[in-house]
């Protein structure tokens, strides 16, 4: 049985007809997927935040012997105690110098060189150092440790924070300089040219033009690198070696014996090195997607 092309065009108009008569029937067919997807994906993701909040709050001698999805009968701080009384304020400003000691100047001289970059484009000599920043996007930490670790020697500054600083506003630039100079083309250049006209010298526009606009660019990258040098463990890991240099994700070490690990003790360090990335995030996550989109859009 042959179909002719007019009894094609009647089922065409007739399955149109359908859809226009019952939007919103298939509106909700096809979310379906979305929604289970939606569902799944949350229990992923609240499991294990779950199973680390009530573990932190048991004995470990009734760690083993109850159901690890049940809370305890009897919570206990405990595991705090033992967390606040193995040096974790010591560690927690560790992990705070490092970090403002890092990002601040990476974002600093990366907003200027970013600045340099869009505004002298026709140079020579910045268009070579945009590309040295590129570069540096596709080199992993994991690659440069070693050279890391022999130039941190030479310098005199192993197990020190300086060492641990001094990598990580390396590696913070050439991302922060590619969102930074993608905000500052999306400045009007008419608005570099009124500045020119009225006197204002490069310095001036920097700070009072190109700074204010790229506002929401900055507090991106200041979050995104923040984040990354909090939650940083392989510098720490070989550019320190006494407990009095370590900082937070490698402080967890402490709780891991020779024979065992007390794991209700590091599930509660976990959740007090996390508090303090989860307000950061809390507070700057529409910065932080906003900011990283427009920088990658382009």
């Amino acid at each position: 049985m042959t179909i002719t092309p007019t009894e094609t065009r009647r089922l065409q108009k007739g399955t149109l007809r359908e859809r226009q008569r019952h939007p919103r029937q298939a509106a909700r067919r096809r979310n379906w997927a979305g929604g289970v997807a939606g569902w799944l994906w949350l229990v992923v993701v609240a499991v294990p935040l779950y199973w680390t909040l009530i573990t932190s709050l048991k004995a470990q001698s009734r760690y083993y012997a109850s159901n690890p999805l049940v809370p305890s009968g009897d919570p206990t701080l405990e595991n705090y105690r033992l967390v606040v009384e193995s040096g974790f304020l010591r560690y927690f400003v560790n992990s705070v110098v490092v970090t403002a000691g890092a990002v601040v100047p990476a974002v600093l001289f990366s907003f200027m060189a970013a600045y340099a970059i869009v505004r002298g484009w026709r140079m020579r000599v910045l268009r070579a150092m945009n590309g040295l920043f590129l570069m540096g996007l596709a080199i992993p930490l994991q690659a440069t440790v070693i050279p890391v670790y022999l130039i941190i020697i030479r310098l005199r500054l192993y197990d020190s924070l300086p060492a641990l600083i001094l990598p990580a506003i390396a590696f913070a630039i050439p991302l922060s300089v590619l969102v930074l100079a993608n905000f500052i083309r999306d400045v009007p250049k008419e608005l570099f040219d009124s500045m020119r006209v009225d006197g204002a010298t490069e310095w001036t526009t920097l700070w009072r033009l190109a700074a204010p606009l790229t506002r929401p660019a900055i507090l991106t990258v200041t979050i995104f690198n923040a984040l990354t040098i909090w939650n940083g463990f392989l510098l720490p890991l070989v550019l320190t070696q006494s407990p009095g240099r370590r900082t937070l994700p490698l402080a967890l070490w402490t709780f891991q014996g020779q024979y065992g690990v007390n794991v209700p003790a590091v599930l509660a360090a976990v959740v007090l090195t996390t508090l303090p990335v989860l307000v950061l995030y809390a507070f700057g996550r529409r910065q932080l997607l906003s900011g990283l989109t427009a920088g990658f859009s382009r």
